[in-house]
């Protein structure tokens, strides 16, 4: 089915040339369906690729899908145009009396800060509190998964010794958990970070359920309350190219940093990268949509709780 989203987002062009099926708000409204609504929280700095990359993944939803894209209203994106955020992005004060069935929360690139300097931390702590009652089912991704671990169960964050950069072998840990439905035994997922979530930490809370983890790249998957809270600490969203643009533009600025493992044929930056997520990544969301989205929500969102 389409996926339902803003007219004249730049991500609409960008997906049917992909041959990617999606209809924006006007034509949508002439469908009489009870579609599944899901908000956006992006904190990356450049939002359109974000919006492309988890619309994406979306659209192979089994239902329509209606997109609020959200952001907080204490930081200023200085990386996306004033005029794409005043059309697309909505403050968090609007929709705070509104229920979702589901919400996505971004990485971001504070992750070497405290949480408590982050500008932006108490309207985020504030956003985490309402999506408990108002949203069915939580995504978090990268620092948003760490800042929501940290938040809601206390589990701290540990800088590590050299950049976390690649693409790296991830292993199942509970096989019959719906959101490894048709994974293979082991899967691929692009990293780049320079903070890490401890195991140990994980599988000392009972709340929590430790689902994947990386040899070279420690902890990838938390799940809490039945799968109402899943914490990703990586990027399967990441499009082919993502990490080449961050490898390029850091050694560009001169700074000392290793090429990312697992991705360039023979270790070679100027060849095309190998793609090995991709089926991952449409697995995962397709999975999450339905199996904890979809079917757990109630058809009256009102009933959210």
């Amino acid at each position: 089915m389409p996926l339902n989203i803003p007219d004249k987002l730049p991500a609409i062009e960008l997906l049917k040339k992909e041959n990617i099926f999606v209809i924006d708000h006007s034509k949508a409204k002439s469908q009489d369906i009870r579609p599944l609504r899901i908000a956006i929280l992006n904190l990356m700095p450049i939002k359109i690729t974000t919006e492309t990359d988890l619309i994406r993944l979306l659209s192979n939803s089994p239902l329509q899908i209606e997109i609020d894209f959200i952001k907080t209203k204490s930081h200023t994106s200085k990386n996306t145009p004033i005029e794409h955020m005043m059309q697309f992005y909505v403050d968090f004060e609007t929709i705070r009396h509104h229920k979702y069935d589901g919400l996505i929360i971004t990485g971001a690139p504070v992750e070497q800060m405290e949480y408590e300097d982050v500008n932006y931390w108490k309207e985020l702590c504030e956003i985490f509190d309402w999506a408990e009652k108002n949203v069915t089912a939580r995504m978090f991704i990268c620092w948003g998964a760490c800042a929501a671990l940290y938040h809601y169960y206390k589990i701290p964050k540990y800088a590590t010794k050299k950049k976390v950069f690649g693409v790296f072998e991830h292993k199942v840990l509970e096989p019959l958990n719906p959101i490894f439905r048709g994974f293979d035994d082991v899967f691929f997922v692009p990293h780049s970070r320079h903070t890490e979530i401890l195991a140990k930490d994980i599988i000392a809370n009972p709340e929590l359920k430790l689902l994947s983890v990386s040899d070279e790249a420690g902890v990838y998957m938390v799940m809490a309350k039945g799968g109402r809270e899943l914490f990703l600490i990586g990027h399967a969203e990441y499009n082919p190219l993502t990490l080449d643009s961050e490898y390029k533009r850091d050694i560009a600025k001169g700074l000392d940093i290793d090429i990312p493992k697992n991705y360039y044929p023979n270790n070679d930056s100027n060849m095309r990268p190998l793609v090995r997520w991709r089926s991952t990544a449409n697995l995962m969301f397709s999975n999450w949509l339905n199996y904890f989205v979809y079917q757990e929500t109630p058809y009256n969102i009102d009933d959210i709780r």
